[in-house]
């Protein structure tokens, strides 16, 4: 078997994840926060040194910063729902995911008003645009740091530039570069950071986090979810104190432990080195599809433009026929269709009916695309 589907999630993980998970478990499995005795202490700690760790690995200085919560969706959500009310503006690029199209449109229904700013048909943005939209009304600016259809990178640092000059915010989908390519949330100018575990950066599902940047003021952003957090019990109003602001309820150990150990594993390995051997595998495929006959294949072509993310179509093929011949005739996983995407689909004018999604991974070889290639070949001629 061939994987390729890691923009949905990294498979395989590594042993040191599924390692850590089952430890914590069996050596550490109090709930953290919430008592005193040396299970929960030493969950606590799991819980903390996690925190730490990506609070260094994205240069944020006060570790409390970093809230955890079950994956990007759920860190988009609470700040989209923690901060606009109605009558706000909001600017958004037309390649979003569905984690932020929907909340949004949901909150459009609610008086809010939002603007999406059309990308190329590659997925790039024209910074002009983006700046003629964003005006002295515009409380927030969203946007992915890569597309999960075409993994265009969009233009992070300056966009936050207009979005500061404007005195908005700036949210990003970290959701395809997290643990893909370096992340320095002050340098780039980023306010608020959406990550997911399971992909990048090696852990597992049911896990993710909210970034929030030194110099954010958390008390314009109110709670997704309100309850017991172990802190100030005395009280039935939700602590203003950071993290547990926003982390009520039992925090998920297992997923923490598996987020500390894949992180770690990255660190390990450089992130410089796994961007490097992610863009060979993506020239490698850019490389053998442009060589198939009736292929057209989306984004900009460029692997310095984008994260290993590689879109196709074949003419008079339908996507599920190639997507359900690689997997059982050849054993390549892919993913079909519009990848919880619709509005970037639209924008590379491939709705409705989507593509053929390659996302190679860590685990990746050369040869494995070499022989995906030769597949897809096969598919094509038969």
């Amino acid at each position: 078997m061939i994987y390729l589907d890691n923009a949905a999630t990294s498979w395989p993980k590594p042993p040191e994840v599924l390692k850590a998970m089952t430890d914590v478990l069996e050596h550490a499995g109090g709930n953290p926060g919430r008592s005193g005795h040396r299970l929960s202490i030493a969950a606590a700690r799991v819980v903390y040194d996690t925190r730490e760790e990506i609070a260094q690995f994205f240069n944020i200085s006060d570790p409390q910063r970093i809230i955890f919560t079950s994956n990007a969706t759920h860190a988009i959500n609470l700040v989209l729902r923690g901060i606009l009310k109605p009558g706000d503006h909001v600017v958004i690029s037309s390649i979003e995911h569905n984690a932020v199209m929907r909340p949004l449109r949901s909150l459009e229904r609610q008086g809010i008003h939002l603007t999406i700013v059309p990308c190329a048909a590659h997925g790039t943005l024209d910074i002009s645009k983006f700046e003629r939209a964003t005006g002295s009304t515009t409380k927030l600016i969203v946007m992915t740091h890569a597309s999960n259809v075409t993994g265009t990178l969009l233009p992070i640092t300056e966009i936050a530039s207009i979005a500061h000059r404007a005195g908005a915010l700036l949210l990003v989908d970290a959701a395809q570069t997290a643990g893909a390519l370096p992340i320095d949330v002050p340098a780039m100018g980023i306010d608020l950071m959406a990550f997911t575990g399971h992909k990048e950066l090696q852990g597992p599902p049911g896990i993710g986090g909210l970034v929030i940047a030194d110099d954010v003021e958390v008390s314009q952003i109110e709670p997704l979810m309100r309850g017991g957090t172990g802190s100030r019990s005395e009280s039935d109003e939700q602590p203003d104190d950071l993290p547990d602001k926003f982390e009520s309820g039992t925090a998920n150990l297992a997923g923490i432990a598996g987020l500390g150990a894949g992180l770690k594993w990255v660190k390990d390995r450089g992130v410089d080195e796994i961007r490097d051997h992610l863009k060979k595998l993506s020239q490698a495929l850019l490389d053998g599809l442009s060589t198939l006959p009736q292929v057209r294949i989306y984004g900009t072509l460029d692997t310095e433009r984008a994260v290993a993310i590689v879109s196709f179509t074949v003419a008079g093929k339908s996507v599920s026929e190639i997507g359900l011949r690689l997997d059982e005739e050849y054993g390549i996983l892919s993913r079909v269709g519009l990848h919880c995407a619709p509005a970037a689909h639209k924008t590379i004018v491939s709705f409705p009916e989507g593509t053929v999604r390659l996302a190679p991974g860590v685990f990746t070889t050369l040869e494995d695309v070499q022989e995906a290639i030769q597949a897809i070949a096969k598919v094509i001629e038969s």
